[in-house]
């Protein structure tokens, strides 16, 4: 359905370790790099991400959330980890949600500009 997303940070710099350290666990890593415009995907950008004065509403109300597709359980929990020690806050740590499907294992962050993301694997 979607080509890609864009986002507003407030700043680039800390996004971009958050990004860099929270997606390669994932297999993620940034493919562009250009001033005022990252761009994160496997082999093609599907997550660009800029400057902006306002990325999110203060009381997180939009209900805007982004789920990356993540290889393996390790990888979700490795997400979740890094994600933590690079400024992000936790919104569900890694584990089976058996309400969504007896396999879906995900985690859940909060980025340090207040979008919420969550890393996913299905399976065993």
């Amino acid at each position: 359905m979607f080509d890609h997303i864009s986002i507003g940070v407030s700043d680039l710099a800390k996004s971009k370790s958050f990004y860099d350290a929270a997606l390669a666990p994932l297999g993620y890593r940034c493919l562009r790099d250009t001033p005022g415009m990252l761009g994160y995907g496997r082999d093609e950008v599907g997550l660009w991400i800029s400057p902006s004065e306002h990325p999110v509403p203060a009381d997180m109300s939009s209900g805007l959330h982004f789920c990356f597709a993540a290889t393996s359980r390790k990888s979700v929990d490795e997400f979740h980890a890094q994600a933590l020690r690079t400024g992000g806050r936790d919104n569900g740590g890694p584990g089976l949600r058996p309400e969504y499907d007896a396999t879906y294992y995900a985690a859940f962050v909060i980025d340090p500009d207040g979008y919420r993301l969550e890393a996913y694997c299905g399976g065993a």
